[in-house]
């Protein structure tokens, strides 16, 4: 076993029956800038980010990890250690209220597998299992309808439209009694996966979302 599978082994966070999310390394930063400078992947942001931003992308993660235990995590297929993709918890502060924010982004040659899906039902359980969420959200601009597709397939429902950040977004929500519910609704579109994941529990100090605090720069899932 080489040293570069090593450590990301070390690294994993959850498993999918298609994908790994493992912890930020700075050594990404090629692979998140492929996706966070991309005009068309982020059309809905403000703007395109730079290669100085995806440092800065890293670098708050993994600060996040040492925080709050959890934050975005680097999404690879399991047979490769390429990363396709991002995704996560994120605290984030809603018209006053702290919140457990699922976020997503993905490679444009990734889309059209239902990665993003897969991904977000994992972080969804991790949020409620390991951190003690009574309910998750997702931020997403009334435009963006295929992020609105995924939170759909998911199960969360749209709450309300808020004013984030200076731009309109639609909040969807779901609580833990939705989620852990036989009746729940689980993703169906992975071609193959069953929406099962493994999670590796993260060392976390501060399980709890009070007091969270939402920066500029952290806009839309950042």
């Amino acid at each position: 076993m080489t040293a570069e599978i090593q450590s990301a082994a070390h690294d994993v966070v959850l498993e999918t029956q298609r994908l790994r999310l493992r912890r930020f390394r700075h050594g990404d930063l090629e692979a998140i800038f492929a996706i966070i400078g991309d005009d068309v992947a982020m059309q809905y942001y403000p703007r395109t980010f730079n290669r100085a931003d995806a440092a800065q992308w890293i670098q708050r993660n993994l600060r996040r990890y040492r925080e709050h235990g959890y934050g975005l995590f680097a999404v690879t297929l399991k047979d490769s250690l390429d990363v396709i993709g991002d995704c996560g918890i994120i605290r984030q502060e809603v018209e006053g209220e702290p919140q457990m924010e699922v976020g997503y982004h993905f490679r444009r040659d990734q889309w059209g597998h239902g990665y993003a899906t897969e991904a977000a039902h994992a972080c969804m359980g991790l949020a409620f299992s390991a951190f003690g969420a009574g309910k998750v959200i997702s931020l997403i601009r009334p435009e963006n309808v295929p992020s609105r597709r995924v939170a759909e397939r998911n199960g969360m429902s749209l709450e309300r439209q808020v004013i984030h950040c200076g731009l309109p977004h639609f909040v969807y929500a779901m609580g833990r009694e939705e989620f852990d519910s036989p009746q729940g609704l689980k993703p169906a579109d992975q071609q193959g996966s069953n929406g099962t994941a493994k999670a590796v529990p993260l060392q976390n100090e501060n399980p709890g979302i009070d007091g969270a605090r939402v920066r500029r720069e952290d806009y839309g899932q950042a």
